[in-house]
């Protein structure tokens, strides 16, 4: 089992209102995965946070091997919600795989 974390940043450009269409946006997008990526056996996206947090999105997901983590990451479905959903509205990202 493999975990793949990642925080997100939005860009300081965005209002609020976008902040909330644009998080609604990624965890639709992400969590639709789970059937589609082979390998993928679990997908959160956690939206809601405390002030006290510096990240405006997390995501929490498990593979079943490192492999299927690989192969996830240029896995056509994957890639077109990173770059119709995530990366354009993203300033920062940092991930951890265990």
């Amino acid at each position: 089992m493999i975990k793949h974390i990642i925080l997100w940043q939005l860009k300081d450009e965005l209002s609020e209102d976008e902040k909330v269409d644009v998080r609604k946006g990624i965890k639709e997008g992400l969590e639709g995965l789970l059937g589609k990526v082979p390998g993928l056996t679990e997908i959160h996206v956690q939206t809601d946070f405390l002030p006290s947090s510096n990240a405006d999105v997390m995501l929490d997901s498990t593979f079943e091997s490192e492999d299927a983590l690989k192969a996830y990451a240029v896995h056509p479905e994957h890639v077109k919600v990173a770059d119709e959903k995530v990366r354009p509205y993203t300033k920062n990202r940092v991930c951890m795989d265990f």
